[in-house]
């Protein structure tokens, strides 16, 4: 049984330096809420408040109808007392312990019938396919069979909530890719609401039913992963996201939906602002042109960098440079001539000075 979650007002410092600065922000009951940002941007502090780890210096916290903290109020509840799972970077198993002990420690203390451990550690364990590993002790396991270990005990305890903080980090990219396949169906068979923290942006795009994005402890953007990646709220949000990254490219609105951009004008749809704009452009929406076609730009491939199922084009027009991806394996040469043409129903346009999305 999942449960909401509401944070009001929350603020931390640790001495000068604020790490929340009155984040509010409600998860609903069952989603996957992954906090993305930079190093520093205060994902993992507000993990670590939900979680009863840290005291924020305001605000308040709600897990389901219960006030879990709230300065004004004298109310903080424990870790303990919070009915959660947590899940770290670096496993927390019990080294001394074999699998079935570090399973069933929590469970234990609440005076749970062996029975009715022994049913939750068997079916844990399968949920994370790690059935018949009860006699092993955490060294005589992989780093991806731990971490699976890890996720089995937080399923034993069956939380309402579940909190992992950079769970995949240690791991090499083709387990990464495994246990974000697991994470999905793991929280899709429990149904509890997940708070994710991540620097990784494709954990975030891949695995989430909402994404914060954050900067220096204030949320930039709550939205979808498909709102996050093609409607990015400001520009901070749209150089973030995105591989390659996305293209920003400086101009002026001289008319009617047409954006001067020095040596072209480019035409977006429905434009409604004025003045110095910066325009998002992402790579797979620019399509390439080895014959010079009406209304493309021409441009010069300076680099074709292929990847099997993609390959990214780095192309040049003087000191202009564009980042375009196309599908398969490309065929241009380097320093040949290409002529791009822009998608204008996906272009996104930003106020230059505020940085936010006007369009």
């Amino acid at each position: 049984m999942s449960t909401n979650i509401t944070i009001k007002n929350l603020t931390k410092r640790f001495g000068k330096v604020v790490a929340l600065n009155n984040v509010s922000l409600t998860f609903d009951a069952g989603t996957f809420v992954t906090l993305l940002g930079p190093s520093g941007c205060g994902k993992t502090t507000l993990l670590r408040c939900v979680a009863g780890l840290e005291d924020p210096d305001d605000g308040e916290i709600y897990i389901g109808d219960k006030l879990v903290y709230s300065r004004a109020k004298g109310i903080s509840l424990s870790a303990g007392e919070r009915d959660l799972g947590l899940v770290f970077q670096n496993y927390a198993l019990w080294p001394h312990m074999k699998v079935d002990k570090n399973l069933t420690f929590a469970l234990e203390i609440q005076k749970m019938p062996k029975d009715e451990m022994a049913k939750r550690v068997k079916d844990s364990l399968k949920e994370v396919q790690m059935e018949g590993y009860e006699d092993r002790y955490p060294r005589e396991m992989s780093g991806g069979q731990q971490q699976r270990i890890a996720l089995a005990r937080m399923l034993a305890y069956r939380p309402k909530v579940f909190l992992m903080d950079e769970p995949l980090s240690n791991l090499d990219a083709r387990l990464r890719m495994d246990m974000r396949t697991e994470l999905k169906r793991l929280h899709h068979i429990s149904g509890a609401t997940t708070i994710y923290v991540t620097h990784d942006q494709v954990e975030a795009l891949t695995m989430s039913t909402n994404i914060a994005v954050m900067k220096e402890g204030v949320v930039q953007q709550f939205d979808s992963p498909d709102k996050i990646y093609h409607y990015p709220a400001n520009l901070f949000v749209a150089d973030f996201i995105g591989n390659p990254k996305v293209n920003l490219v400086e101009g002026t609105v001289c008319g009617k939906n047409l954006i001067d951009i020095g040596k072209s004008k480019i035409e977006v749809e429905n434009l409604h602002s004025t003045g110095k704009v910066v325009i998002g452009i992402r790579p797979e929406d620019i399509s390439i042109s080895t014959i010079p076609i009406p209304g493309a730009e021409e441009f010069v491939a300076y680099s074709v960098l292929p990847a099997g199922a993609d390959s990214t084009i780095v192309a040049r027009q003087d000191d202009d440079e564009l980042t375009v991806r196309v599908m398969g394996i490309s065929q241009l040469k380097m320093d040949q001539k290409i002529w791009l043409t822009f998608d204008k129903s996906t272009i996104n346009v930003y106020d230059k000075e505020s940085g936010n999305l006007v369009n």
